[in-house]
């Protein structure tokens, strides 16, 4: 598959940039003036201004857990259901709404593949005239509603299998023919294994698209060994498609209507290349104008571009989530926190918080790389900074730049709780 969905696919990644930070300035306003949660957040912003990478680093994140909580705010004080983040009411320019766990309600609007799934389908293979089988769920979450108005903008059929009915699943699929599959990779797993249990032959189903669920290598091959070429996309329900996985299979290629991050957890400040940190996505949807929100996940760029030709950024997808605020010593201590400690010494590179020792004998070790001299006053003026910033005692080991794994981890939890 060396095709693509559109010419945007092929950009120059410099006129892809110019295009995204034209608009980023627009949506800044636009939120500042439509979305009175934003107005609020982006109080005092020159929208204007905002045109640059730079820029936009200096914005704050929202992550998701404020937004849920300005959304219980707000329906606690009869007002909003969406927080104030939405910027359409009900009615026409809001055919559906769903919810996420909290519950999170988000809002569908009217647009062609308003959620932009239909690049992420073409990329797994499917295309126009086809039937696609999808068993993502139809109700209260929108992970239905957002692959079938992606397969629609395809031009594919769909048919609605949602969850459950394994039974009904397999003649459906052995009656109707249909070209592929799109859900998570374990139903589908259970799907054609009950279609051999009851000897029911599937040879359509050459190709599937995934999500909501981890895809490891062993399992595609596990496909890939029954006939089915399996691909991943990465979305949410807040924002919609953010990256899909292509041929190449080399990490995944971020769609083109969203300006994505990559921060170190708990902070706002990116990242350089290739370093782990927390996804954080600024989205050109004019309904829901999410600006640099905090998805909680944690992932990479990856360097160069894609093998087939597509020449957006490309991360290596979901790595873990990025919430590591761990309870020590009856203390609740937050990624933040360790990185205030961290920025008071311009020495200190990288930091690291690792938690250990048993239950009810916490010890607390803050690991920095530094090419620091002397060590010792470093470390001596760190505890203090602990002590400080957390309340609570911890040791100081300094070593050498590039020691800390690159996992996005600034607080490990490697306690025994045996």
């Amino acid at each position: 598959m060396t095709e693509f969905f559109d010419a945007l696919e092929t950009r120059e990644p410099s006129v892809r940039e110019a295009a995204l930070l034209a608009a980023l300035p627009l949506q800044v306003a636009h939120a500042q003036m439509a979305s009175p949660a934003f107005a609020e957040i982006l109080k005092g912003v020159d929208a204007a201004s905002i045109k640059s990478r730079a820029a936009l680093a200096c914005l704050p994140v929202t992550r998701k857990h404020e937004l849920l909580e300005k959304q219980q705010h707000s329906r606690a004080q009869g007002g909003n259901v969406f927080g104030g983040f939405s910027t359409a009411g009900f009615g026409a320019q809001m055919p559906r709404i769903f919810a996420s766990p909290g519950p999170i309600y988000e809002p569908e609007g009217t647009a062609r593949d308003y959620w932009r799934m239909a690049r992420a389908i073409f990329a797994a293979g499917f295309r126009p005239g086809e039937l696609i089988h999808n068993s993502f769920s139809y109700h209260f979450v929108p992970a239905g509603s957002m692959m079938e108005t992606g397969a629609h903008a395809l031009g594919c059929t769909v048919f609605a299998g949602g969850t459950g009915q394994t039974e009904q699943q397999v003649q459906a699929m052995a009656e109707l023919k249909p070209a592929g599959y799109i859900g998570t990779p374990s139903f589908l797993k259970i799907i054609v294994e009950k279609a051999a249990e009851m000897g029911v032959a599937l040879p359509s189903v050459t190709k599937a698209m995934f999500g909501g669920e981890a895809f490891p290598p062993s399992l595609r091959d596990w496909f890939t060994a029954h006939g089915i070429a399996g691909y991943q996309c990465y979305a949410t329900a807040d924002l919609g498609s953010i990256a899909y996985e292509t041929s190449a299979r080399e990490g995944l290629v971020l769609d083109e209507g969203v300006l994505l991050e990559i921060v170190r957890p708990g902070t706002g400040d990116p990242v350089a290349v290739g370093e782990v940190g927390e996804v954080v996505v600024t989205s050109l949807n004019p309904i829901y104008p999410l600006i640099r929100f905090g998805t909680g996940d944690l992932s990479a760029v990856l360097s160069g571009p894609c093998p087939t030709g597509r020449s957006n950024t490309r991360i290596k997808g979901w790595m873990g989530r990025a919430d590591q605020t761990t309870k020590i010593r009856g203390m609740f201590v937050h990624p933040g926190q360790v990185d205030q400690i961290a920025k008071r010494f311009p020495e200190v590179i990288r930091a690291r918080l690792v938690v250990s020792g048993e239950m009810a004998n916490d010890q607390m070790t803050l690991k920095v790389e530094s090419a620091c001299s002397g060590p010792d006053s470093l470390a001596s003026k760190l505890a203090e900074a602990i002590r400080d910033v957390t309340k609570l005692r911890g040791q100081v080991e300094v070593v050498l730049p590039g020691t800390l794994p690159n996992d996005g981890k600034v607080i490990e939890d490697a306690r025994s709780y045996q």
